[in-house]
């Protein structure tokens, strides 16, 4: 399962969110899915992409689910284990 919490993260013009999963096959085949290969972070031991708004939608359209941003960094941490 793919997981993406609230855009609130601004980076420029853009506001960005968090999308992680539970395996960082799954994490990597929607980002490739996506488009947004280059964003990948695997800071503190909690792999995630950074998405904008836009890319947050297309992630929740191809089933993506959206969560607490407490929830992602859970997630997160998991995928790593």
């Amino acid at each position: 399962m793919v997981y993406v919490d609230a855009p609130r993260y601004r980076l420029g013009r853009m506001v960005m969110c968090h999308m992680t999963a539970d395996s960082l096959d799954e994490l990597h085949a929607m980002a490739m899915r996506l488009g947004v290969r280059r964003w990948f972070q695997d800071k503190a031991g909690a792999p995630h992409y950074d998405l904008c708004k836009a890319n947050r939608l297309r992630a929740v359209a191809a089933g993506a689910v959206e969560v607490s941003r407490r929830e992602l960094l859970k997630k997160a941490r998991e995928c790593r284990r």
